[in-house]
């Protein structure tokens, strides 16, 4: 089984820097929805950064995945990964996380 992680993303420029690379940012996500990595992403509420979970190999390919983010690229966020091992979980997720 791979191991799960939660990706907090934390802005550290102004909304309106972090709009500019909104779109890149999600079109770099897509790309892990695309390779099946990722379960779900969006913006916290107060938005002040995003939540991302997804499973990995290890820490070091999320942290891999975190640092080829536009959003890290271009010193928009900052990315806080925390791994998780789900020892309970809904039915519909038994295939992604094996």
């Amino acid at each position: 089984m791979k191991k799960l992680f939660v990706c907090k993303v934390n802005y550290i420029q102004p909304l309106q820097k972090v709009e500019e690379f909104l779109i890149p940012h999600r079109a770099y996500l897509q790309q892990g929805y695309d390779k099946g990595i990722l379960l779900a992403s969006g913006p916290r509420n107060p938005k002040d950064g995003g939540l991302i979970i997804g499973r990995f190999t290890s820490k070091e390919d999320a942290i891999s995945f975190s640092k080829n983010d536009p959003f890290c690229i271009h010193n928009i966020a900052i990315y806080e990964i925390i791994e998780f091992e789900a020892v309970l979980y809904a039915t519909c997720l038994h295939d992604f996380l094996l």
